[in-house]
């Protein structure tokens, strides 16, 4: 290659968002040597292919095949899944030449920061994702969504039911909601259970 300038922030990159990034906030090891591995991996068959005949599209297909197997092949959450790409990414711009130095390390930047920015801690913190298991079987979309905001004091945005058991009196939902915001259902819950207690004072 003409330069070795993309290579060295190519490496400088992909230890920023290992290390610096990564690391600190989700502690997987085993993923820092897949993430290593694969840009490193991914530049290095990447330089190769800008300095041969072979196509560029050809290699590029064959790494997507191998990422593919590579992520099927163990449990990965979303964000887990943007640092693998991520990583794909930096490898790329650093190996593939034909763009000036100032662009690939540019984007290798942009590239770094965006997945740190959107992978803070602070960034809709109050947005939860979960899988549940309901104590009772509950037909009633409208019902069921009503007593997962009682239960978890929120606003529930979306409810997916997996699994209505109504031998055991249980439902499995996925269900994404926003903590500590108001919301009708709640609201009626805490009512009916002011209203009552009332009733018993009595």
């Amino acid at each position: 290659m003409s330069s070795y300038a993309p290579l060295v922030a190519d490496l400088v990159a992909i230890s920023v968002l290992t290390f610096a990034v990564y690391l600190p906030r989700h502690r997987r090891r085993d993923l820092v040597v897949a993430f290593l591995g694969v840009n490193v991996g991914v530049l290095a068959v990447a330089a190769v292919l800008a300095e041969s005949t072979v196509g560029a599209g050809l290699g590029l297909g064959l790494f997507g095949v191998l990422s593919i197997i590579r992520l099927r092949s163990t449990e990965l959450s979303q964000h887990e899944v943007a640092y693998y790409f991520a990583a794909l990414a930096l490898g790329l711009i650093g190996g593939l030449g034909g763009v000036p130095v100032a662009v690939s390390i540019g984007f290798m930047a942009l590239v770094v920061l965006v997945v740190a920015l959107a992978d803070n801690k602070h960034l809709l913190r109050d947005y939860r994702h979960q899988t549940m298991v309901v104590d009772r079987a509950i037909t009633d979309e409208t019902a069921l969504v009503a007593h997962l905001e009682r239960l978890l004091g929120g606003r529930v945005h979306h409810v997916s039911v997996q699994r209505v058991d109504l031998v055991n009196d249980t439902t499995t939902v996925d269900v994404r909601f926003e903590v500590g915001a108001a919301s009708p259902a709640a609201v009626e819950g805490a009512a009916d259970v002011e209203t009552t207690a009332t009733v018993v004072a009595r």
